[in-house]
């Protein structure tokens, strides 16, 4: 389980095409610091294994290679990705950590794309389009995982084509690719598990009371 509190900028190293995957080397020395094979890292919301590590950082740029399924590459927007492209890198949280953001799976939903960017004094408010089926998993003040960064939504369009607002201060800026994410650029969603666990335990019980 992560909390999308982002550790690291990454970068996308190199990407073999496989028949029905995609193998991605990520350089990230934060995050490898500790990392062994089997290890969960999250690239971009979505939770990768570490099939191998590249050793100590110190000694070999620490990079790691995860497999990346078609599943994956389909529901999400690592296939966008090319070598050279910065991610955003957490490792899983540990028992005795602080939670600093919300629960995230690495269970990516869907994705939005970057509509627009309205600069501020402090900050810079970022719209994201949201597919019409995760629409009511997201209100105003949740939280919803934008390619892995926990964020809390200051707005919300509902309708034919909805759409959120969240808004970014100076350090998610600078620390997390939406600080260089232009209109246009798709990102990784994913929404509150705790409102998809409500709305099937809410289902179940109003199926059994109509029994």
């Amino acid at each position: 389980m992560f909390t999308g509190i982002i550790e690291e900028l990454g970068e996308i190293v190199a990407i073999e095409n496989l028949p029905d995957a995609a193998r991605y080397t990520v350089r990230g020395p934060a995050v490898t610091a500790d990392a062994e094979h089997g290890a969960s890292i999250a690239v971009n919301g979505v939770c990768l294994t570490v099939t191998d590590e590249t050793g100590a950082p110190s000694l070999k740029g620490g990079e790691f290679t995860a497999d990346v399924m078609a599943e994956s590459l389909t529901r999400s927007s690592l296939a966008d990705l090319r070598p050279g492209d910065r991610v955003n890198l957490e490792r899983p949280m540990i028992a005795n950590g602080r939670f600093g953001g919300h629960i995230v799976q690495g269970h990516v939903d869907g994705t939005g794309t970057v509509l627009e960017r309205t600069p501020g004094e402090h900050w810079e408010l970022v719209r994201v389009s949201l597919p019409t089926d995760l629409a009511r998993y997201v209100v105003e003040k949740g939280s919803i995982t934008v390619d892995g960064i926990s964020l809390t939504v200051s707005a919300i369009t509902d309708g034919d084509r909805p759409d959120f607002t969240v808004s970014l201060i100076p350090a998610t800026l600078a620390q997390t690719t939406l600080g260089i994410k232009q209109p246009g650029a798709r990102v990784n969603l994913e929404v509150d598990v705790i409102a998809k666990y409500t709305e099937k335990l809410l289902a179940g019980a109003r199926n059994e009371a109509a029994a």
